[in-house]
């Protein structure tokens, strides 16, 4: 369908689709697991996001170009620390827009604007904006486009003015002036007879195609076009890791699955989404649905987290899933969102509203600590050794621990973390010219309209995922027919939909109601909540033999933390064992700050074994080997925890993956 122009508060709004988003003043998210994420994002990560920029310097390196101090060793941070500051008044300005009109709204908005003032003094005259590049002690514009990452930049700077634009239209702070002003820029510096390059961290596109799409200006959707189609055809310098760590390999269109770096592989995509929308491009959309296909069912872990790889942060060939090296930046799972979604508006298909949902559980939500001041920045399926709490004032290269550390060297997940967060709402429900999806279960209110201009208003009931209940509630209803549909998730088999005291089963898809409605009407979405094995295909190699638990759309966790010290080395842990012909019981919750309940599960330790080589010369020693394990291995029982909520008790070890007795 066509949208409307009107301004819609959402992150992406295309003007073409199959779904139109919805903004996060027509959907708020009123209570339950993902409204206490977003209270504590409001009142405490983004302030502490703001302490570290001032902290480490990374904000007053605006104050000194405006000041004219441009010497490359008075600067701080790495090249692509500006985009921190984009991205946190992103973050801001959707927190703005989600809170109304309040004290709190007005203290963000003092912040805010202060922030810009600094950032505005900062820009050159002709529009050229970055603190690392372009003046007096520095190397040249445009000069180190593998690495300089300052399109990358400036992509960051078009979110953060385009979640300004449509959460407050026509502010008078300057924002989206200097957002457009170096949008000329580089129109003029890199359009068709311009710099034949783009940069080697894709961001700039779907930067530029929200612009565009926010002003009205095609030459911004253009430019971005031209990024897309001039990578793959190895343009950048070749490096240690190849050109498909840039994505500079193979041309977007011929590519058959994400790789290489998994951060700038799925901005990339959703950039790519994003123009062959606006150009009614389906081969292009053809070849990103095959891409993302490929990419989920090979190259993704249970979690839903991306790139397997440490040493370029990438991902590795297929069935490459290693638990123990799962890289899983938050910042990839964050980008595999924003794909995910775009294809979804594009397309309306369930898969990826449920990729959606696995990876804000399972990656997005165990990123930030309770308190939401210290984060992971990358996301391990097993933790071989407890990891060692450093100082709340300590900076970390990676933490690569099981402790969550309050800033990084490279912090691009916490404010990543942040924008996610504060405009969440605009992922949960879209509309069409027939009615209402529900995409993503949480306690809200939903007023809006359809395609075709009428009115609807539904309040939504849950305590999902503590239990399966998704209750819908009309509230205002068109005078004719409409639809109204709720994601049943691809796990959710004997699901059913109850509706006017009829109750029927629907299959994992969109289950969908088609009459007239009227206010009181009532839908009630009920899905198995029972928890469950989850067995790998048997070509990943690192885990064959293993079983997960799942319950919903939560990953569960073993870690060592609570059991009385069995498993707190590596030695313990990898002689741990699950019985997985006892199904796990719930045994009660794990606290008001986490989503799931505890899951009891069936466990043994195989004894120590005496011999030195670990390799038989028959089948059959190997099976007698383990008749006599069956002997002496000692039984328990132990809880899993969900995993986004581990590393909350302490140092520990962990694992997702349990191997099974006589695996």
């Amino acid at each position: 369908m066509t949208l409307t122009t009107r301004t819609i508060a959402a992150p992406v709004v295309p003007t073409s689709g199959a779904l139109r988003p919805l903004g996060i003043d027509e959907v708020q998210i009123t209570g339950g697991f993902w409204h206490d994420r977003q209270q504590v994002n409001g009142e405490a990560t983004l302030a502490h996001i703001e302490h570290w920029l001032e902290k480490e310097g990374w904000l007053a390196n605006f104050d000194r170009v405006a000041a004219g101090s441009t010497d490359t060793e008075g600067r701080r941070g790495r090249e692509f620390s500006d985009s921190e500051i984009y991205k946190y008044l992103e973050a801001v300005a959707w927190e703005i827009g989600r809170v109304g009109d309040s004290v709190r709204s007005a203290e963000l908005e003092t912040r805010f604007r202060a922030v810009v003032d600094r950032v505005a003094a900062a820009q050159d005259a002709d529009g050229y904006l970055n603190t690392r590049f372009g003046h007096a002690g520095q190397q040249p514009r445009w000069s180190e486009l593998e690495w300089g990452h300052e399109l990358y930049c400036l992509g960051h700077l078009f979110q953060a003015a385009v979640a300004r634009e449509r959460t407050a239209p026509g502010a008078d702070d300057g924002l989206l002036g200097i957002a457009r002003r170096a949008a000329d820029l580089i129109v003029d510096a890199f359009g068709a007879d311009g710099i034949q390059s783009f940069c080697g961290h894709p961001e700039v596109e779907v930067g530029l195609a929200e612009l565009g799409r926010v002003t009205g200006d095609r030459s911004y959707l253009e430019l971005s076009a031209l990024f897309v189609e001039r990578r793959g055809h190895q343009t950048l310098k070749d490096i240690e890791f190849g050109r498909a760590y840039f994505q500079d390999d193979i041309p977007v269109r011929d590519a058959t699955v994400l790789r290489g770096h998994a951060v700038r592989a799925n901005y990339l995509a959703a950039g790519a989404v994003d123009i062959a929308v606006e150009n009614s491009d389906a081969g292009l959309v053809d070849a990103l649905k095959k891409q993302w296909q490929r990419t989920v069912d090979r190259r993704t872990y249970v979690t839903g987290g991306q790139g397997s790889h440490h040493q370029d942060e990438a991902f590795g060939e297929d069935w490459e899933l290693p638990s123990d090296r799962a890289y899983s930046e938050t910042c990839a799972g964050i980008a595999s969102i924003m794909f995910s979604w775009r294809l979804l508006l594009e397309g309306n298909d369930a898969r990826y509203a449920d990729l959606i949902e696995r990876t804000l559980f399972n990656v997005v939500a165990t990123s930030p600590s309770a308190a939401g001041t210290a984060f992971f920045y990358a996301n391990t399926l097993h933790q071989r050794t407890p990891g060692e709490a450093g100082s709340p004032d300590e900076i970390s290269p990676r933490a690569l621990s099981s402790v969550r550390a309050p800033w990084f060297e490279v912090s691009c997940c916490p404010p990543n973390v942040a924008r996610t967060f504060a405009s969440l709402a605009a992922y949960v429900a879209t509309v069409d010219g027939s009615g209402l999806q529900l995409h993503q279960f949480a306690p809200a209110t939903i007023n809006t309209v359809l395609g075709d201009g009428r009115r609807v208003a539904v309040e939504v009931e849950t305590d999902y995922p503590r239990s399966g209940r998704v209750v819908v509630r009309v509230v205002e209803a068109p005078a004719d027919e409409m639809s109204l549909s709720l994601r049943v998730p691809s796990w959710a088999a004997g699901a059913t939909l109850l509706v006017g005291g009829s109750s029927r089963e629907v299959a994992p898809g969109y289950a969908t109601e088609t009459r007239v409605f009227s206010a009181g009407d009532v839908i009630e979405l009920n899905l198995p909540m029972r928890a469950r094995f989850t067995r790998p295909d048997s070509r990943i190699d690192a885990i064959r033999g293993s079983v997960a638990v799942e319950r919903g759309p939560e990953v569960f966790a073993l870690e060592s933390s609570g059991m009385e010290g069995l498993g707190s080395n590596e030695e313990e842990f990898s002689r741990i064992e699950i019985d997985d012909r006892v199904q796990p019981a719930e045994t009660g919750r794990v606290g008001e700050a986490d989503a799931g309940a505890r899951l009891t599960v069936s466990l043994r330790v195989v004894p120590e074994s005496t011999e030195g080589w670990p390799y038989a010369p028959e089948l059959r020693a190997a099976e007698d080997a383990s008749e006599d394990a069956d002997e002496d291995a000692a039984t328990f029982t132990a809880e899993l925890l969900p995993y986004h909520s581990w590393g909350n008790r302490g140092t520990s070890t962990m694992r997702i993956w349990l191997p099974t007795v006589g695996a």
